[in-house]
């Protein structure tokens, strides 16, 4: 079976996270998005330190789908260079990774 992948990305308020990942889980590139309000970041952006509130989500796909969840993302997503990091799972439960391959077309 196709391992699990987990996708950290940010964006700018929730419902903009909750669209988006709507989206995703609908195209099947998802099997669901955790979207986490309440964030405070501070960054280095084009020579300056900023500050801003953002919300966390977090993606639960398989490692097939990268690319293509990645390139999406980017397309659908407000901010000019999005975060989008791959974060590799090295275990899961098997009903949890069947259900995410399922949901993801691989079932």
């Amino acid at each position: 079976m196709e391992r699990p992948l987990l996708v950290y990305t940010t964006f700018p308020d929730a419902p903009t996270a909750l669209e988006i990942g709507e989206a995703l889980v609908r195209a099947r590139l998802a099997a669901c998005v955790n979207v986490i309000p309440g964030m405070q970041s501070v960054y280095a952006w084009k020579g300056a330190v900023e500050r801003g509130t953002e919300v966390v989500a977090i993606l639960k796909t398989r490692e097939g789908l990268a690319d293509a969840l990645a390139s999406e993302l980017k397309r659908r997503h407000p901010y000019e260079t999005p975060i989008i990091l791959h974060l590799p799972v090295s275990g899961a439960d098997p009903d949890t990774a069947a259900w995410i391959a399922s949901e993801t077309g691989l079932g």
